[in-house]
């Protein structure tokens, strides 16, 4: 498996993170009625129980907020992908349909409220990946965001660079239908490791049910 190494500057922003990592052997497909069918259900859950003010105070979106302040980040010009979603769903607005990967990444964030970052394995170059902050005119392009500025905003650096931020995932790793090895990683900004934990094991049975997908998980 991948290995994740937390850098020091991480952790002095974010001494309480604590993350997961799914990897998963798949077979990709266009979305799956049944998936949309969980994730209709938990949009409806979703604006049962909060508002798109109050969704701010949920847990992993709060401390992923603070985390961004503590690095100097405004989350609310930069805002987390947890956020971004919850908050499209509570203004009345419908989800995007993407493939059967990417949403079922979506439905586990909005479960769980933790920021996600759904990967196509065989394009992560190296075999680790590196948690720390982004730097001044690093170069990244976030899927549908086009050109991002990561300076100050946690990334996950493979050995060419940024694939993934809380904002958006860098289009380099982005999952397609061809995906066969997929990476999802959850992150914990609120330090709950029960509840990751929880989120780490409904994607497994997300993806055994909707994928036939064989997984294993790990925490860092």
């Amino acid at each position: 498996m991948i290995k994740i190494l937390k850098t020091p500057e991480f952790e002095n922003i974010c001494p309480h993170f604590v993350g997961a990592a799914i990897e998963a052997r798949v077979t990709n497909s266009a979305t799956n009625s049944q998936l949309w069918e969980e994730i209709e259900k938990c949009c409806q859950q979703l604006r049962a129980d909060f508002t798109t003010e109050s969704i701010k105070h949920r847990s992993g979106i709060a401390a992923t907020r603070q985390a961004y302040k503590a690095a100097g980040k405004d989350p609310s010009r930069y805002r987390p992908a947890c956020e971004q979603l919850a908050r499209r769903i509570l203004q009345g607005k419908e989800l995007y349909a993407v493939n059967t990967l990417v949403d079922l990444g979506n439905l586990v964030s909005l479960r769980s409220g933790y920021a996600t970052a759904a990967l196509d394995a065989d394009k992560i170059e190296g075999e680790k990946l590196t948690l720390s902050l982004g730097t001044a005119g690093e170069p990244y392009e976030g899927i549908g965001r086009g050109v991002l500025n990561i300076e100050n905003l946690p990334v996950y650096r493979d050995s060419l660079g940024g694939i993934a931020t809380p904002t958006s995932d860098n289009i380099r790793t982005a999952i397609s239908l061809e995906t066969r090895r997929m990476l999802l990683l959850i992150n914990g900004y609120d330090g709950n490791q029960e509840a990751v934990e929880a989120a780490a094991q409904n994607t497994i049975e997300l993806l055994q049910r909707h994928c036939a997908a064989e997984s294993s998980y790990f925490l860092y």
